[in-house]
C-alpha cells in the first residue's frame, strides 16, 4: 500500500502509531470533534501509554465503561468530553468487533468502490456524512486506500489540492492552509447567520 507522510505537529511516536495502526487512526478520527485536530490525533498514543500497550478493538469494546471513562478523564483528559467520547470509542469498537472481526482495516479493506467505503464509514457511531467524507479523503490521500470513485465519495475533501481537513496535512505549511480554510468557513457561517 502506498502511504504518504502523516505528519501532524504532535509527538513523532503518535504520528508513527497513526501510520501503523488502523485502530489508532480510526480512534483519532472518532475523537476529532470540538477539540483541535492535534489533540484528537495524539490521544490514541496517550491512551496507549496509559494502558501500557496498544489496545485492540476487542479490548476497548469490552472494557469496563467506568474504568474507560477514568482513563479518558485522567489529566490531561483525552477529550474535553471524556465520558461521552469514552462511550463513543466503545461504540465504534463494538461495531468493529461485530462486523469486522475487531479489525479496523477491514472497514476499508475490500470495498467495491468509494460509495461503499463512504456507506461503511457513515455506519460508524458518530460519523455523519462530513466526518465520513473526511475519513475517506484521509484514507485515500495518506494511506493509499483508493477504490474507484473514492474522490467523488469524499466530496470536496477528496480534491487533490483542497487543504480542507486533516486529510491534507503533511507538513507545517499544509496545516496552516487547512487552518485558514477552517477559519474562513467559520467566518462565512457566522456571517450567514447574521
Amino acid at each position: 500500500m502506498d502511504r504518504m507522510t502523516f505528519s501532524l505537529p504532535i509527538d513523532p511516536q503518535a504520528n508513527r502509531l497513526l501510520e501503523r495502526s488502523p485502530l489508532a487512526l480510526l480512534l483519532g478520527m472518532t475523537l476529532d470533534q470540538q477539540i483541535p485536530m492535534e489533540k484528537a490525533f495524539s490521544s490514541p498514543y496517550v491512551l496507549t501509554q496509559r494502558l501500557g500497550h496498544e489496545p485492540d478493538a476487542r479490548e476497548l469494546a469490552g472494557y469496563d465503561p467506568d474504568a474507560l471513562v477514568a482513563v479518558f478523564a485522567e489529566p490531561p483528559a483525552l477529550h474535553r468530553f471524556p465520558k461521552a467520547m469514552a462511550a463513543r470509542t466503545q461504540e465504534v469498537c463494538r461495531l468493529l468487533v461485530d462486523r469486522y472481526d475487531g479489525d479496523a482495516a477491514r472497514l476499508w479493506a475490500d470495498v467495491a468502490d468509494g460509495r461503499e467505503l463512504l456507506r461503511r464509514i457513515t455506519e460508524l457511531p458518530g460519523f455523519g456524512r462530513q466526518k465520513a467524507q473526511i475519513l475517506v479523503a484521509l484514507l485515500g490521500k495518506r494511506y493509499g486506500v483508493t477504490p474507484a470513485g473514492w474522490r467523488e465519495a469524499a466530496g470536496g475533501y477528496g480534491d487533490a489540492d483542497a487543504y480542507r481537513s486533516v486529510a491534507d496535512v503533511a507538513d507545517a505549511d499544509s496545516l496552516r492552509r487547512v487552518r485558514e480554510y477552517k477559519q474562513r468557513m467559520k467566518a462565512e457561517a457566522k456571517a450567514a447567520k447574521g
